[in-house]
């Protein structure tokens, strides 16, 4: 499973997807693949009322992607997602890792057929 940014036809980069640029309407039309690359906290929380399934407390970053060697017009790109562990700080570097099950499936309220429940979590380095 990639762990993908996607970029719009004049270079704009966002984390998710979306049908359209938000920036500028145009279609998204390639993507940069983050799994394999550092990236640095700008924010965390921990979260001690989770939704169903989800780990208490769940810690969870908002992560900066540095963009500058590749050819599109933003500089960076943001994602935000889970920390493995409970320990972090901002301005941490931290790699994706995947995971299987980011919540429990047996727990909620949707069929969990219905859903995909992996993903990619924050490991600091």
């Amino acid at each position: 499973m990639s762990f993908d940014a996607y970029v719009c036809e004049n270079g704009h980069v966002t984390y998710p997807g979306h049908t359209l640029c938000p920036e500028c309407g145009e279609k998204q039309i390639e993507t940069i693949d983050l799994s394999e690359r550092t990236g640095e906290v700008v924010t965390w929380t921990h979260s001690t009322k989770t939704p169903p399934g989800v780990r208490a407390p769940n810690t969870l970053a908002i992560v900066e992607f540095d963009l500058s060697a590749e050819d599109v017009s933003d500089e960076y790109v943001r994602a935000i997602g889970q920390v493995t562990t409970d320990e972090v700080e901002t301005g941490d570097p931290v790699e994706p890792v995947y995971a299987e099950e980011l919540r429990d499936p047996d727990v909620g309220i949707k069929v969990p057929e219905s859903q995909e429940w992996d993903g990619y979590r924050f490991e600091p380095v």
